[in-house]
């Protein structure tokens, strides 16, 4: 049963953004501070991903775990009200994302996933942005440092 009256839970519902996040905010100000320039939310492509970086060829999802059904993770956990609404929507969500990936590499586009739970901790956060600059930089026919 649930805890909050409809008309609060309503209101904390609406409050969940589907873009700017704070785990996106974190990877953008990240890869700004590190020389990278890049388009957010961009139409053109499918999915309207969440980073762009055109120079690369390379697209960044950044998920959040509980709504792109990230499994084994700590921070998912199937809810135990209204389950079949909530399982149907984040089945109906990684189904999206599967296709909308496949889509983007279709299309010759590198695509990155970044998880909310990678950048919960100090360190782990660290170690998952510097290992994503050096995934980037990995592409191949770019120098190793665009900069040089």
């Amino acid at each position: 049963m649930d805890t909050l009256t409809p008309g609060k839970r309503s209101e904390v519902m609406s409050r969940i953004r589907g873009k700017n996040t704070r785990c996106e905010l974190v990877v953008r100000r990240f890869l700004f501070a590190e020389g990278f320039r890049f388009r957010i939310h961009d139409k053109r492509f499918p999915g309207h991903p969440d980073i762009v970086l055109p120079k690369y060829h390379t697209i960044i999802m950044v998920n959040g775990c509980f709504w792109h059904g990230h499994n084994d993770c700590r921070l998912f956990r199937e809810p135990k009200t209204n389950v079949g609404f909530w399982s149907g929507k984040i089945l109906r969500n990684t189904l999206r994302d599967a296709k909308i990936q496949a889509e983007l590499e279709s299309l010759g586009w590198r695509v990155i996933v970044v998880w909310e739970c990678e950048l919960r901790t100090k360190n782990l956060r660290a170690l998952t942005l510097n290992g994503l600059v050096n995934e980037i930089w990995s592409v191949p026919d770019l120098p190793a440092n665009p900069e040089g």
